[in-house]
């Protein structure tokens, strides 16, 4: 009898043993072995990509709903945010117009809407704690979440490496 091990998961793996018909079992569940292979294996490294405007949002979309925030550029620009108004989940909005507004200890900044669509969730965590933006403006200092009504505006904004390089220039 030979063994294959077949790696299930990176913490799990299971034991086959050949045997002579077809070219194996599960020794437990009894489930035939089709095909022999060295490795599986899978990866979890899919990134969504994040994309800006020259205002500092940014956005990254999961089929039609994209999620909203400001760069890391904006703020620490704005300083301590003690205070957010974001849209009204259910409103209508369009790219490029204001949406809500972030007030700092030494500046106020309105929000642009990176796209047009309707707000589906705003983050209440934020309205509530707004240095969270400060914190973690990447992840738990998102803003609002948007379903879009036209993807084709994505094309107009930045990715990650266009959006550098619009920092280290002077038109920002």
């Amino acid at each position: 009898m030979a063994r294959l091990i077949v790696q299930i998961s990176r913490c799990a793996a299971k034991t086959f043993v050949s045997h002579g018909d077809f070219l194996g079992t599960a020794v437990k569940s009894k489930i035939p072995i089709l095909a022999v292979a060295r490795s599986i294996t899978t990866t979890r490294n899919l990134r969504i990509e994040r994309l800006y405007t020259d205002k500092h949002e940014w956005i990254t979309v999961d089929g039609k709903i994209g999620t909203v925030g400001i760069s890391d550029y904006a703020q620490d620009a704005l300083g301590d945010v003690v205070y957010a108004q974001l849209p009204d989940v259910g409103s209508t909005i369009k790219k490029d117009e204001e949406c809500g507004a972030l007030e700092s200890v030494k500046a106020a900044s309105e929000l642009i809407s990176p796209v047009s669509g309707k707000v589906t969730e705003k983050n209440e965590a934020v309205e509530n704690k707004p240095g969270l933006i400060n914190k973690s403006c990447y992840k738990d200092g998102w803003l609002f979440k948007i379903e879009l009504s036209d993807p084709d505006e994505l094309k107009s904004l930045m990715n990650e490496e266009a959006y550098n390089m619009f920092l280290k220039s002077d038109a920002h």
